[in-house]
């Protein structure tokens, strides 16, 4: 087993995920970076790496093919950036991943031992294979507002989809993709940190008018808190969920305006 600390925070947070892993971790984990292990060919933030470069970076930290991977973040939420990584791992191939529910915060809350000490894991060779269908680009979305091919779940807050609330990134203006559905990733968990139970997330994407039975797109600002609504239908029977790793990022910059829907400003050529 290898245990890994994905946090990640959005700049404007004013926190550094790399220093409060030296300061404290769980023992023995280590520190997977998504702003390192990501295509940095792309102007975008942290989009999925080659397969290659994930087999590097994550034999370098000691993962083989049958190596069981748990993964947390230390996010108020509870879960923020880990369902990232648990996804990337999923989407190259390896199944044997967890997510450690509730977090760093409730271990620690629960009194369990940290530690300051790291020791850098042996290298070791790991094998990636990419499942591209659960990757969906700017033209596979474009594409979908005519053929209705899947469903697309925003996990932005509502504010940020209806576009009343700023973006935390400048120069984007909020709002949605049309036809997109909108579930905010905190909804899927409890106030102490943990993913709600099956029957309640099952609930959240009905009351959406999210069809479980039909093909899922989930999308956020940069592609990061739309893994929460990932393992969220996964915990529902629906593994073969896709991420639109580009997402609102993207889209807003690259949309025509009537393609950026929103209550506030909109986008204006």
């Amino acid at each position: 087993m290898r245990v890994l600390d994905s946090s990640w925070y959005l700049p404007k947070m004013g926190r550094n995920a790399k220093r409060e892993f030296k300061e404290r971790h769980i023992p023995g984990a280590a520190f997977f970076d998504i702003d390192q292990c990501c295509d940095k060919t792309s102007p975008l933030d942290h989009m999925l790496p080659s397969e290659k470069v994930f087999a590097d970076y994550v034999g370098n930290l000691g993962i083989e093919n049958d190596t069981h991977v748990v993964i947390y973040d230390r996010s108020d939420f509870g879960a923020f950036s880990a369902p990232r990584v648990w996804w990337m791992f999923r989407v190259f191939g390896h199944n044997a991943v967890s997510l450690l529910n509730g977090g760093f915060r409730n271990w620690e809350l629960e009194g369990r031992p940290v530690s300051d000490k790291y020791v850098r894991p042996s290298p070791t060779e790991f094998r990636a294979s990419i499942k591209r269908s659960w990757i969906k680009t700017y033209d596979d979305l474009l594409n979908n507002l005519d053929t209705k091919e899947f469903q697309v779940v925003d996990a932005r807050s509502a504010g940020r989809f209806r576009g009343v609330d700023p973006e935390p990134r400048d120069n984007t203006e909020p709002g949605h993709i049309p036809g997109s559905a909108s579930i905010p990733f905190q909804t899927c968990l409890s106030e102490s940190g943990h993913f709600l139970p099956k029957d309640n997330l099952r609930q959240l994407f009905v009351r959406a008018g999210v069809d479980l039975s039909r093909p899922v797109c989930v999308s956020c600002g940069s592609g990061v808190t739309a893994c929460v609504l990932a393992l969220a239908a996964h915990e529902c029977g629906h593994p073969e969920v896709s991420v639109y790793d580009g997402a609102w990022s993207e889209w807003y910059t690259r949309a025509v305006p009537e393609h950026v829907i929103s209550e506030g400003r909109g986008k204006h050529l």
